[in-house]
């Protein structure tokens, strides 16, 4: 079929495609083109294919890399504080005073913690697209592409052993199985204090210039030795310089930039303004709590800093809703895109309705979003010990079913993963437990009414607060032993158990399980048709100029090192070792601006010329934390740690004016690690 060219120019140019290093590449469908025409270089498959060997997914959301034979992985401190955190104690607060292991039979393990390194990409359109055949209504498509996906991935999972996940791309427009090499033995070898890791702590974050060493190095094993890898990244010399073309290989989390405008307005006016002020609430909960004794304060840090950071980053990603140039922007895209449809009869017959498709199924999450949110996705049930609960629950019911009719999560390929985290000997704080649930059950009891008969039901004619106590006091989930005993013991022991939280979460899972039942049918599967015929319209008109929205899936970004202009000043592209001391002196070295003793007593010893952060124009979002930054030897010059504001946008739109991404510079680990933390073994393990 023809489109005409001048529409087509048009609407690359509209789309901010022509000339800026933007997009979340897919390993097997690399910017090639755009790689050659702007810079000249060429991606080779041997380029690629040790670049995707080298970089590590974390199972928490983060990205990191192979940085030596023997399996040491490199990341941010921010990405590995959870196992940091775990492995602390009242008396050793590992994430305040750091960690550096004596050798490495004394680097302890992670409790549960997972590293995934992609080992290949298949596409599976065809078959996951030919389970739904023409007339099925949505509930029958909806459960023949559940059961397409399970089965693939256990066809896999059996034939390889690796870890097997269908992975749907630009909103169900194409379908991959991603496989995975898993490693579940990970530990601890080396990680900074956290006065220097997140110096600056929340009113630097998302901001630049910057100070941080956000680093931390973990070591994968197998079969009690450290694993023994063929792609790793070798450090660069000289590390990133100004201007350079450079690349990294992460795992963004989410974005939506192919959402209609239909869409992304529900997100702005409904969607993101509640998720917002939920967040805000959990935060002034978690900073109540942690205030009343130095215990509570370690117990809760990484649960508050990751609130502080998600209420930071969806207020960013929200102006950018709000703000009138992006929503123009979007509307000339969604336009340029539909008179192209409508120009070829043959493109307006296929995909003339999917933007009214995805409106329906909009205005249909209209309707369940706050029960769904609260029921099915456990707003209401803030929770450790209720997500176990809910898991022993669900996995004895669905494992009783063929793996082809199982919800996603108990699928065949996703067990071994899923108990991993079940039976997780990480600590469980019954005090702080509480004082979550307390606060979400209020909250179901706000948003739903004291007189809904589902919240009755679950409070028991009990205030918020004493139902919380009661079921955290009353549990015995807390033990490892006992959530085995109950998950080796199947449908039989789920139904004999007299603990209040698994009575609790057979209680919310019929009305959840209902509301997931709406959302399937009436928003996810129509919303994914309709998705899917804009995804082969754009496939149609901008060829291979599309790459998916992120996925927390391997991707590949590019972009340049390079300052940029911020009310009318030149902001550098790095600052130094020697820069974060008068940074400190500025704020009188008060909290979040004290610096570790480490740092006091080592500063006249550090060459203050040393870069430590710079920015660069690479396309990440939430997920890319960890990744690395490589040259175009595929080099090891820097690893993402966080974005500046401006940049808080990519969610939906991506721009160079101002908006950069923010690494730590090679040279200020290696100047750091050789004179504040003085760990000869660990850089001569790195080559330096």
């Amino acid at each position: 079929m023809k489109i005409g060219m001048k529409l087509v120019a048009g609407a690359l140019l509209l789309a901010g495609l022509a000339a800026a290093d933007e997009g979340m590449w897919l390993m097997n469908k690399p910017p090639a083109r755009q790689l050659k025409r702007k810079y000249g270089f060429e991606a080779t498959p041997a380029w690629l294919e040790h670049l995707q060997r080298s970089a590590v997914r974390f199972n928490n959301g983060g990205s990191g890399s192979f940085v030596s034979a023997d399996g040491l992985v490199l990341t941010n401190q921010h990405v590995g504080a959870d196992c940091v955190q775990k492995l602390g104690t009242r008396e050793k607060d590992y994430i305040h005073l750091g960690f550096t292991a004596p050798s490495r039979a004394e680097e302890p393990r992670c409790a549960d913690l997972e590293l995934n390194v992609l080992n290949s990409i298949e596409d599976v359109t065809a078959r996951v697209n030919s389970a739904v055949s023409a007339g099925m209504d949505a509930t029958a498509a909806q459960k023949a592409r559940r059961a397409a996906v399970n089965s693939i991935e256990k066809e896999s999972l059996d034939r390889t052993g690796l870890r097997s996940d269908v992975v749907m791309l630009y909103n169900g427009g194409q379908y991959h199985l991603y496989r995975y090499k898993k490693y579940t033995d990970v530990r601890l070898v080396f990680t900074p204090e956290l006065d220097i890791t997140f110096f600056g702590g929340d009113p630097d974050n998302f901001e630049y210039p910057r100070y941080n060493l956000d680093i931390t190095f973990f070591r994968v094993y197998e079969n009690g030795v450290p694993a023994k890898i063929d792609h790793y990244l070798k450090w660069s010399r000289d590390g990133a310089r100004d201007g350079d073309l450079v690349f990294i290989a992460g795992n963004p989390g989410r974005t939506d930039r192919q959402n209609t405008v239909a869409h992304l307005e529900f997100l702005r006016d409904f969607l993101e303004p509640r998720g917002l002020n939920g967040l805000r609430r959990l935060e002034v909960l978690l900073s109540v709590y942690s205030s009343r004794s130095i215990e509570n304060a370690r117990r809760a840090q990484e649960d508050l800093r990751m609130v502080q950071n998600s209420r930071k980053a969806r207020l960013g990603a929200l102006a950018g809703l709000q703000d009138p140039a992006v929503m123009d922007r979007k509307r000339a895209e969604e336009k340029a895109l539909r008179e192209a449809v409508e120009k070829s009869p043959e493109l307006r017959r296929q995909y003339g309705d999917a933007w009214d498709q995805v409106a329906a199924a909009v205005a249909s999450y209209r309707q369940i979003q706050p029960q769904y949110q609260l029921l099915e996705l456990g707003t209401a049930f803030r929770s450790d010990l209720f997500s176990k609960a809910r898991t022993l629950v669900r996995m004895a019911e669905e494992t009783k079913k063929p793996n082809a009719e199982r919800l996603r999560e108990y699928s065949e390929a996703a067990l071994e993963s899923l108990k991993q985290d079940l039976f997780s000997e990480a600590p469980i704080y019954k005090d702080l437990e509480t004082v979550k649930l307390a606060d979400s059950l209020a909250l179901l009891m706000e948003t739903m009414g004291a007189d809904d008969e589902t919240v009755k039901k679950l409070l028991a004619e009990k205030s918020p607060r004493a139902r919380a106590a009661e079921l955290v006091n009353g549990t015995r989930l807390d033990d490892v032993s006992v959530r085995k005993a109950l998950a080796s013991g199947g449908a039989s022991a789920i139904e004999a158990s007299t603990d209040p939280m698994i009575a609790f979460a057979k209680l919310v899972d019929t009305p959840a399980r209902a509301l997931r039942k709406t959302y399937e049918e009436r928003v996810d599967e129509p919303m994914r048709q309709g998705y899917a015929k804009l995804a082969r319209a754009r496939f149609a008109v901008y060829k291979d100029s599309v790459y998916p929205d992120a996925t927390f899936t391997l991707r590949l970004g590019f972009g340049q090192v390079k300052g940029y202009e911020e009310d009318g000043r030149q902001v550098p592209w790095t600052t130094t070792l020697g820069g974060t001391f008068p940074h400190a002196a500025d704020h009188q070295y008060r909290e979040p601006f004290n610096l570790p003793k480490s740092w006091m007593d080592n500063k006249d010893r550090l060459n203050p010329k040393t870069p430590f952060n710079f920015v660069s124009t690479v396309d990440i979002i939430g997920g890319n934390s960890g990744s690395p930054v490589v040259n175009r030897a595929g080099e090891f010059v820097g690893i993402i740690f966080d974005m500046n504001l401006p940049s808080l946008v990519y969610r939906f739109a991506y721009t160079d004016v101002g908006a950069r991404s923010v690494a730590v510079h090679s040279e200020g680990i290696i100047e750091s690690l050789k004179t504040i933390y003085k760990t000869k073994a660990l850089l001569q393990e790195l080559g330096r």
